[in-house]
């Protein structure tokens, strides 16, 4: 019986999951390692999150390459002499070249390292994997899964900024990410709530990452994310979209560098930077402290302004989906964006809302509410048995 691995990979962290290879993937193993760089540590648990394997590495010098055979090592020891058929990879960026998944060769390999100055915190660890394994396992098919694929079916006016072509054309524009968890949410769309899969749809992705898309038919009309993954919404550190001329005024009347703007606006920011507690919200909802109810009002105020924005850009809403961590877990939240949303006739089911039902507004609701959980993982497996198997036509 063969299976499929899917990795994400961050700057200090590899994830990862193997699948039994079939055309509805079955969970089989997850795990990760941490503190690639510094203290990296590994571990391995079934299905049902029972740990199987721990371990801690002394070894110096433990990078990327490091971390990647050594969780292919640690991840055999749970396969009980299955074989991975396929690697499946989060990549984050796909440039404007690639609307779908694709098998990686050596060309693909090279043209997505170009897109390194695209995205510098990400784009780098996403490709040492891919690197290492294609060293160690040169006959082992690899296929990327792209954050900034969904939305390549934007119109160009979606995608472009008001700045001289010659940048344009370069590649400056809005690329949008979470595409990898819009793809998936909106084939659950089709088949729990199909009624909705044709119409004018808002998808918020609310996580420690925060974003919201706009889709009709199923495809990206305009999302909040933009030539990063920092512009849009208030995130966990993340500021979300921010008048340029504040970063001007923080290098003139400051003296950040680049780099320093660039821990600014990711890491020091967001809810973390306004609430001055954390970036996690259930800290958040639990503390006394008036700048963690400030910090959550402008983080449900942008979300609701936001869907204003696109609505227009929709011609109008027929409903909302609410995804990823916060949007999956978080009643408050919901509640308060429903709020927020009166004005498009949107009314709210307080008693489903409490218990995280899929519909989550009442039936004389206008604009429908639900709540539909991603799994990045498993459309990532599902690409990637689709793709080696030469059945995608997406």
């Amino acid at each position: 019986m063969s299976s499929i691995a899917v990795i994400n990979a961050g700057s200090s962290s590899i994830k990862f999951a193997v699948f039994q290879a079939a055309s509805s993937p079955t969970l089989l193993l997850r795990g990760q390692i941490e503190g690639i760089g510094t203290a990296p540590s590994a571990k391995l648990s079934d299905q049902a999150g029972n740990l199987l394997v721990e371990e801690i590495f002394k070894t110096k010098n433990f990078d990327h390459d490091a971390a990647t055979q050594a969780m292919m090592r640690i991840g055999a020891q749970g396969l009980e002499g299955r074989d991975i058929s396929a690697v499946g990879h989060r990549v984050v960026h796909g440039g404007a070249e690639y609307s779908a998944p694709v098998l990686l060769t050596n060309q693909v390999i090279e043209k997505l390292a170009t897109l390194i100055p695209l995205a510098p915190l990400h784009q780098p660890h996403n490709l040492a994997p891919i690197r290492a394994i294609r060293t160690s396992h040169p006959n082992l098919p690899q296929v990327a899964c792209f954050d900034t694929a969904f939305h390549r079916s934007q119109p160009p006016l979606a995608q472009a900024f008001a700045i001289p072509r010659k940048y344009s054309q370069e590649g400056i524009r809005r690329y949008g990410f979470h595409g990898i968890s819009y793809e998936y949410v909106t084939g659950r769309i089709k088949s729990l709530v199909p009624e909705i899969a044709n119409g004018r749809v808002i998808l918020a992705h609310l996580g420690n990452g925060a974003s919201l898309c706009a889709a009709k038919d199923g495809r990206s009309i305009a999302s909040t994310m933009g030539f990063t993954a920092v512009d849009g919404l208030m995130m966990g550190t993340r500021c979300g979209a921010l008048d340029p001329g504040v970063l001007i005024h923080l290098i003139d009347h400051y003296g950040l560098n680049a780099r320093e703007l660039e821990d600014f606006i990711y890491r020091k920011s967001g809810l973390l930077g306004v609430s001055g507690i954390s970036s996690d919200m259930r800290a958040l909802r639990a503390s006394t402290d008036p700048a963690a109810k400030e910090a959550i009002a402008l983080f449900v105020y942008r979300i609701v302004r936001e869907i204003g924005s696109l609505a227009a850009a929709l011609g109008g809403l027929d409903a909302i989906v609410f995804t990823a961590g916060i949007g999956e877990n978080d009643a408050a939240t919901r509640a308060e964006v429903a709020n927020g949303c009166a004005w498009l006739d949107l009314s709210l089911d307080e008693a489903a809302n409490r218990q995280a039902a899929t519909r989550i507004s009442t039936p004389d609701s206008r604009v429908a509410a639900f709540v539909i959980p991603t799994n990045e993982e498993l459309e990532i497996a599902t690409c990637t048995f689709e793709i080696t198997r030469g059945m995608c036509n997406r």
